[in-house]
């Protein structure tokens, strides 16, 4: 069995101007709806691994499913909010202004710190990690060979819960657009 991650490529680009944390929750809701830009490509590694799999896994996140799309529409088996990227919390901070970009990892470093205001906790992640894993192998075990089309962070935790089940693969999943790696269990 195999089960190829794939980070899904890079997204329309969306204001990149300084806002607040309050500005920038509204911010999160466009870049969740955003398709993945004309400007880019799949690396040719991301394409070989869609020619061989047998079917194509990926989220409801507009940006997902614009990428498996690209790779190849016609495998593609589930398309599930069961995989969306691990949400980043929220604040109605209105003192200053800095860019989504700032925010992000703001909220991402506070999330990991255990805030989670108006977002899933780290906990409720990794339980859902869980249960997406469960979901992958039972398509590995039907298919065979499967592609998943997910993003930056919930990616790391799916793989992390395939390690922790006996898969062989990197123990860190590629961060880069349309990067990927392949994981195995004999």
């Amino acid at each position: 069995m195999q089960i190829t991650i794939i980070r899904h490529g890079k997204p329309d680009p969306i204001s990149e101007h300084p806002m607040t944390a309050t500005e920038f929750t509204y911010w999160i809701t466009f870049y969740d709806q955003s398709k993945v830009s004309l400007n880019t490509s799949p690396l040719p590694s991301s394409v070989t691994h869609a020619n061989n799999c047998n079917a194509i896994i990926c989220s409801r996140l507009q940006r997902s499913i614009d990428s498996a799309s690209i790779l190849n529409a016609g495998k593609i088996v589930l398309c599930d909010d069961l995989f969306i990227e691990a949400g980043l919390p929220s604040a109605s901070w209105h003192t200053f202004k800095m860019t989504p970009k700032f925010w992000a990892i703001c909220f991402r470093v506070l999330w990991l710190l255990g805030y989670s205001h108006h977002s899933e906790s780290i906990k409720e992640v990794k339980a859902r990690a869980a249960l997406a894993t469960d979901k992958l192998i039972e398509l590995a075990t039907q298919h065979h060979k499967v592609l998943f089309v997910g993003h930056g962070i919930f990616n790391r935790f799916l793989v992390k819960e395939l390690i922790r089940r006996g898969w062989s693969g990197a123990k860190s999943p590629q961060s880069e657009y349309w990067a990927g790696d392949l994981y195995k269990k004999s």
